[in-house]
């Protein structure tokens, strides 16, 4: 009772701060995106639509303090739009029962078209900062929880996430963990002090702990993936290399017997039931692509007996269990197509970015957030090869947060413009860019 009692205070208070501060209502509606508080409580408060309320509040606090000034329409934001306007075709032409697809839809769409306008407010490094630091603590609280709690268990029980949420799975979550990873890292590289480097290091320990403790082959592959990229991708190989394996040792160390059999079955995995069954459903799924190539069947094809049995009459109705199988087969593939593309002119931005800002301390934190974001993709993509997670939306607010930082930085000359010009850096938004790079190890996040 008492925690319902705070988190309707807490509501209350949210709603009127975005009334009067929009970037309120971005924190509070992320919170509960991201972190399900409300999960948490008992009764009628954890079944609220309280990220629905924030963001309406949210929303009324933009029309009155006429913010933002401008929509920034860039590669990334046409995209998302191009990408919601494929899934309500779809929509409209789903074969499941519209008790089924519309709930999904309308989800996909509040979520996609408030991340818009949380791009749309993206507009300095400290909202970034705002934005990054909200993540890795709503995310990242599962992760160190999950951690202690392997450690403390010896690994014998699988850790899970917040309940009724798109994390609750233990897959689910060790993906979503794996792609807060990185942003972790980022703020423990940038941060000015030294407490904050030695908490957030902890914290990753205890998240790698954490993913390994789910027991989740297709998050361990992830892990590997992106401790691959990470370690290609970094300036000291040698020293980097030798971090990565030591924690990645750390983390394998504690768990038992059991753990490492079920791994072990990665490499047999046609002798495994689990993966069998994937591999069936991934081929039934690119069936109904296959006769429905341009709208697909509709959210939750592969899960619907009615759709899924119309193609395969003696098939078992299940999940798809992979982001490329899960887009084509529900969408089409115009879908897949515009989800392919987002991801290639995301990391094309990315890499663009970093040209431009590589080279100037004062813009070193975009070229180190740009590092780490492109990380996280490979994460999110390499273990949602394996889940349902097409729609999730901490891996679009990535994406639009790469359209924003490339508003940001639009109006930065290229580094041999710079050189041949001497030019000075100015930012393309008002405080966008602040010279605060201060201190030996930088500016705190």
């Amino acid at each position: 009772m008492l925690h319902s009692l705070i988190l309707l205070a807490f509501l209350a208070a949210l709603t009127v701060l975005a009334l009067m501060k929009p970037m309120a209502g971005v924190v509070g509606y992320e919170c509960f995106t991201f972190m399900s508080p409300q999960q948490e409580t008992y009764g009628i408060t954890g079944a609220l639509p309280v990220a629905l309320i924030v963001a309406l509040a949210t929303v009324v606090g933009c029309v009155i303090n006429h913010e933002p000034k401008k929509f920034s329409f860039n590669g990334v934001t046409i995209l998302v739009i191009a990408f919601l306007l494929q899934a309500t075709i779809s929509t409209i032409f789903a074969q499941a029962p519209s008790t089924i697809v519309l709930p999904v839809y309308t989800d996909l769409l509040k979520s996609l078209g408030f991340l818009l306008l949380v791009g749309a407010l993206m507009t300095t490094r400290m909202r970034i900062h705002v934005l990054v630091w909200l993540i890795v603590l709503a995310i990242g609280y599962y992760g160190v929880k999950g951690g202690l709690f392997t450690l403390l268990s010896g690994g014998n029980d699988h850790v899970y996430g917040p309940p009724n949420s798109i994390l609750s799975d233990n897959n689910q979550l060790a993906v979503g963990l794996l792609t807060v990873l990185p942003l972790m890292n980022y703020l423990r590289v940038i941060s000015a002090h030294r407490i904050v480097r030695i908490g957030l290091t902890i914290a990753m320990l205890l998240t790698v702990i954490a993913v390994v403790g789910t027991y989740s082959r297709g998050g361990l592959l992830a892990l590997f993936a992106m401790s691959a990229f990470l370690w290609w991708n970094s300036k000291g190989r040698i020293k980097s290399g030798v971090l990565i394996a030591i924690g990645l040792a750390v983390a394998i160390s504690f768990m038992p017997a059991q753990w490492v059999a079920r791994m072990h079955s990665i490499q047999h995995f046609h002798h495994s039931d689990s993966a069998n069954d994937r591999l069936t459903v991934w081929r039934q799924a690119f069936g109904i692509a296959l006769a429905n190539p341009l709208v697909g069947a509709g959210f939750k094809a592969t899960a619907t007996p009615t759709v899924i049995h119309r193609y395969y009459p003696d098939a078992n109705q299940r999940a798809t269990h992979s982001i490329w199988f899960q887009i084509v087969s529900q969408g089409g593939f115009p879908l897949l197509f515009i989800f392919i593309a987002l991801n290639v002119v995301s990391v094309i931005k990315l890499h663009r970015i970093r040209w431009r800002t590589r080279g100037d301390p004062s813009l070193r934190w975009i070229d180190e957030l740009c590092r780490m974001i492109e990380v996280s993709m490979i994460a999110f993509l390499v273990g949602g090869s394996f889940l349902s997670l097409g729609y999730y939306s901490l891996f679009y607010t990535l994406l639009i947060m790469v359209g924003a930082l490339g508003v940001i930085v639009q109006g930065v000359p290229a580094r041999n413009e710079v050189r041949s010009s001497g030019r000075v850096l100015q930012p393309a938004v008002p405080g966008a860019i602040e010279p605060a790079w201060r201190g030996r190890r930088g500016v705190q996040g």
